[in-house]
Parts: structure tokens; sequence; C-alpha cells
């Protein structure tokens, strides 16, 4: 582990735990507060609803917005720093394996286990905060990352809809939830293991095609083939939780029907022609 050169503002090397990576709010020890100029800096800021609380973060060159601000405790004040989702996301993307072990962590409590879970998996991952206190800007800086076992698998299965739904059910945030991907190249659908009850979309760069489809299983439906679009090169798809794979056809053929009301299809449905880009479902609902 190399120590940093381009240290510029007063350093906290945080070890990367898992409140860290899921709770909304972070405390900041006290024997920092002297060193960032807290007190000063947010002298009677009490909540992050105050103007004053605002912060900028900058992570891998990407600015995000935080809080700062004090609560009152039994045992004196405590201050706390708060940042937004978005976030949140790409630590957990940055710090791959003490993101699984939380999971792994969650689940276990789940289970009734109360193992320390830093004893049963040890390792440790570190981050360093910078401040600014004149300009009130934090700079993260990854420092030091566990290498996972099988880097390429972790990359993938950080952002594939199984590890968010066991995110959001142990977030408390329910399973009713759509789970949305970004666009992906076509070579990559074969990683996409346990994307199912899927409404997907197919696009044909080179000819200017889009098709629209549902799946109950995405790569068993992509290996069967489409012919109307045999030539796709770019994917993307949501996920529909359990509660409305009943309604998935449903919900397929009015994306369907959509997407013809604003582009030019085959069936003749009036469109407003938004796009270069043609619709090449046969089945349109007029």
């Amino acid at each position: 582990m190399n120590e940093r050169s381009d240290i510029e503002f007063p350093i906290w090397r945080k070890k990367v735990d898992q409140s860290f990576l899921f709770e909304s709010v972070t405390p900041i020890p006290k024997w920092l507060w002297s060193v960032w100029d807290i007190e000063h800096t947010f002298s009677n800021v009490l909540s992050k609803l105050d103007p004053r609380s605002a912060v900028s973060i900058t992570f891998k060159g990407i600015k995000y917005s935080g809080h700062i601000f004090f609560s009152e405790r039994t045992n004196g004040q405590m201050c706390r720093f708060a940042f937004e989702k978005s976030l949140h996301a790409q630590l957990k993307d940055a710090f791959l394996m003490s993101y699984m072990r939380a999971l792994e962590s969650q689940i276990r409590k789940q289970d009734g286990e109360k193992a320390d879970i830093e004893l049963a998996i040890p390792f440790w991952e570190f981050i360093d905060i910078e401040f600014n206190s004149e300009k009130k800007e934090f700079t993260f800086t990854c420092h030091y990352k566990q290498l996972p076992t099988f880097p390429r698998l972790f990359e993938k299965l950080v952002s594939s809809p199984a590890i968010k739904q066991v995110d959001d059910f142990l977030a408390g945030k329910g399973t009713d939830r759509i789970h949305k991907q970004d666009w992906k190249p076509r070579v990559e659908y074969k990683n996409e293991v346990g994307a199912e009850n899927v409404i997907y979309t197919l696009l044909d760069t080179e000819r200017k095609l889009i098709y629209v489809g549902e799946a109950t299983k995405l790569i068993n439906r992509f290996d069967n083939g489409h012919p109307d679009i045999s030539q796709w090169d770019f994917y993307r798809y949501n996920v529909l939780p359990k509660s409305l794979e009943v309604h998935r056809l449903t919900l397929e053929r009015m994306a369907i029907r959509d997407m013809a009301a604003l582009m030019e299809n085959k069936v003749g449905i009036i469109s407003f022609s938004l796009s270069e880009y043609r619709l090449v479902n046969r089945k349109v609902d007029k």
C-alpha cells in the first residue's frame, strides 16, 4: 500500500464499514472537529434543511451534494455527515468486497446469527476524506481496496438486479420495485444471470431499428433469437417485481404501443416520428 503524495487538505482515513455504505448519515468523530474547523464553519447548524449545511463532495471526478449538521444527544452534540444516494451507489461499486460483506452480514442477521462479520470475514478497505473548510468541499479518494477473488464477476454482480433486490429487501424498501438497467452491448447478455420477469428493448444502431419484448428469463429469450431484428447490437431491460409477473405481457403491449406512437412502425400506427429509429414489432395493439 503506497502512501499518497497528492493530499491537499486535512484528511480522515476512514475504514469503509457497513454504516458508511448503507446509512443516510455518518458521524464525524470529535477529534476531527478542530482539524476541519467544523464547529466554526457549521456553527448552530442543526438540520440538513438549513442552507448553511450544504457541502459539495467530489469522488472520481464527479461532484455530489451533501450536508454537515449537528444533533443533540444525552451525552452532548454529534456532528453528522449526509450525502446523496447516488454517491452511496458509487461507493458500493468502488468498494465491492465491503459491500458484499455488508450484504452477507445483513442476511446473517435476518437468519438470527449474531457473529461479528469483520471477524468472520476479515479484511479492511479505506477511503481518504479531505475537507477544504474555506470552500466547504470534500474530496473522496479510494486509498485501499481489497481485490475480489473474481473481480470481473463481482463487477457484473454488483449492478445486477439480483443484488439490487437483496439490497432493497435488507434496507426495508419492499419488494414491489422495478429495477431499471442501462444500455449494454450485445456481447454482455450472457452475464445477465438472474435477469427474470423482464421487459426489454433491443437496438440495431446500424439499421436504426428498435424492438420491445418480454421474457421470463432474459438469457433464454435472447438465445432463441429475434428474426425481426437479428443484428441487434445493444439491449436494456427492466426487472419487474413478482407482483407484476401476471401483468408482464400487458405491460409489454403497452410499452410497444407507446413506442409505436413515437416512431415509424410496421402496422400503420400514426406517430410523430420523433426518432430516426423504426419499431419492428409486428404485433401492436391499435
